[in-house]
């Protein structure tokens, strides 16, 4: 196949809504791989993920279904990175992810043409939407070992890359050197660092970003391998796209994180994530851990957590729902992104109960699901999407508003983000939570509203709430004032605590896995 010139494609497009971050932060974000989320002939041609080969989605099939994110409520989506990637079959499968690149100077002809992607962009635009585009600057992804160099564009000779020296478990500890400048893969499919320490490189980097975005009319980029790459390569690389900017940078620790958050717009929130995903995992998970990492979070990132990227699942790591099928611990955890500093993201099929585990398992076709819009999942995301806009539309602050935990115990968190106060929990189905927040912030008596279940509470005379839960679902409440339309339609049953359990299909049970990317 031959790939499109990125280059020769600045097309008229509808001009860009935005793209800074203060922009983005009022924003919801869909993730989506290309090659799994829609055909542009509506088809549904089988997808096993183990084969790891491109399955048939494309930019076309994406506009086509368009309808079904924005009706969820998401307002913005991020897809793969769109250059050419390399060819065929390696000992890991094809490239239909995107992130083994070979030409930044093409695009990637599996997933539609130039003129595909400006539609995609344009109708996005149409309806206030935006575009984020994943890029990968670190590496090329070599078929061979040693690699043949001269396969690639621009960067074609053995001097433009690092020497091949993979990097080793525990220089992620002890020699950030080695992590900036070692090569990721392993010898069956090497990821050839690229020497962005060279002036010529990062001219090129700069005025290929800066093309991209104009060319195509991009809102957003994510960043792939952000801490591989030297951290003074990258405000200049930012400055050049003009747009968002948030990195991936894969660790554990805020503070790890932190100086990233100074170099570029901000970060995926790994540091959270990493506690997030065992405390809804199971009804032993530790709650309290989340206040703990997101507390020193806001005080070491800059702007504090309000521009990270929040999520609970992404394309790197296994699904949720491969690690409970306790259908109360997965809305729970769903709703985390939402009450939170940050901009939610949602990956792909979470909202259709996708549960594969590791790489290449949790890479689903999503055509598979027929994209059924009345699942309780679908449901519950689109309650959540709407009461964070009816937040910030009862209180402009609202994005402003530093969440404080007015409640952090194993199994239970209130999280104050005025007007909202989300009472969550990992005790699961069946059980009944109790919530006590003699402090909740809220007027003398007022009327509240669940928008999660649709009931209602009476807060104290001090504005104070003491709540007890019903088969473990999580709350949202807010001043009935201040809900606007989330809960029209749906009667209001008594307390906030009634309402019915929500049942969706089961799924396998597997153990949570983190594990470093070394092949994307």
């Amino acid at each position: 196949m031959l790939a499109t010139s990125l280059l020769t494609a600045a097309l008229l497009v509808a001009p860009a809504l935005a793209g800074s971050a203060g922009d983005w932060r009022t924003r919801t974000i869909y993730q989506l791989l290309t090659d799994r989320f829609a055909t542009p002939d509506g088809s549904s041609p089988t997808c096993n993920t183990g084969d790891r080969k491109y399955c048939g989605g494309t930019w076309k099939g994406i506009t086509t279904k368009l309808d079904y994110i924005q009706g969820m409520g998401f307002d913005s989506i991020w897809i793969s990175p769109v250059v050419a990637n390399v060819e065929g079959k390696t000992a890991y499968g094809e490239a239909f992810h995107g992130y083994w690149t070979q030409n930044i100077d093409a695009l990637n002809p599996h997933f539609g043409t130039a003129d595909d992607l400006v539609n995609l962009s344009r109708e996005l635009h149409k309806r206030n939407m935006y575009l984020m585009v994943d890029v990968v600057v670190n590496h090329v992804a070599a078929p061979t070992n040693p690699p043949d160099f001269s396969i690639y564009t621009p960067f074609n000779q053995a001097s433009q890359f690092h020497p091949e020296v993979f990097i080793q478990g525990d220089d992620y500890t002890n020699n950030q050197t080695a992590v900036e400048q070692g090569w990721l893969g392993d010898t069956n499919l090497p990821l050839a660092d690229i020497n962005t320490e060279d002036p010529n490189i990062v001219s090129i980097y700069n005025n290929w970003i800066s093309a991209l975005v104009k060319n195509y009319t991009i809102d957003g980029i994510r960043i792939d391998t952000v801490k591989h790459v030297r951290q003074d390569f990258w405000p200049d690389f930012a400055k050049a796209a003009g747009v968002y900017t948030v990195g991936e940078v894969l660790d554990d620790k805020p503070s790890y994180l932190a100086p990233y958050t100074k170099v570029i717009d901000s970060v995926l929130d790994y540091s959270t994530y990493f506690k997030v995903f065992p405390a809804f995992s199971s009804t032993s998970g530790n709650m309290s851990a989340i206040a703990d990492f997101v507390q020193q979070a806001q005080g070491e990132f800059s702007n504090g957590e309000f521009f990270v990227g929040s999520f609970i699942e992404n394309h790197d790591q296994p699904r949720l729902q491969s690690a409970t099928k306790d259908q109360s611990l997965v809305m729970n955890a769903m709703a985390w992104p939402f009450v939170q500093d940050g901009i939610p993201i949602l990956y792909y099929g979470q909202e259709q109960g996708f549960a594969g585990g590791n790489d290449p398992d949790n890479r689903e076709a999503l055509w598979s699901s027929g994209y059924a819009t009345d699942k309780p999942l679908v449901q519950h995301v689109k309650k959540l999407n709407a009461a964070r806009r009816a937040a910030a539309s009862a209180l402009p602050e609202f994005y402003a508003n530093a969440a404080k935990f007015l409640v952090a115990t194993p199994n239970t968190l209130a999280v104050s983000k005025p007007p909202m106060l989300a009472l969550l929990s990992n005790s699961g189905s069946g059980s009944s939570p109790q919530w006590d927040v003699p402090n909740a912030g809220f007027k003398a008596n007022e009327e509240l509203v669940d928008v999660v279940g649709c009931g209602k509470v009476k807060a104290d005379g001090n504005g104070g709430v003491s709540v007890k839960g019903n088969n473990g679902m999580p709350q949202i409440l807010m001043p009935s004032s201040a809900a606007g339309s989330v809960c029209s339609g749906s009667g209001t049953q008594g307390s906030s605590a009634s309402r019915s359990p929500v049942h969706v299909f089961g799924v396998v049970l597997a153990t949570v896995v983190s594990v470093a990317m070394s092949f994307l």
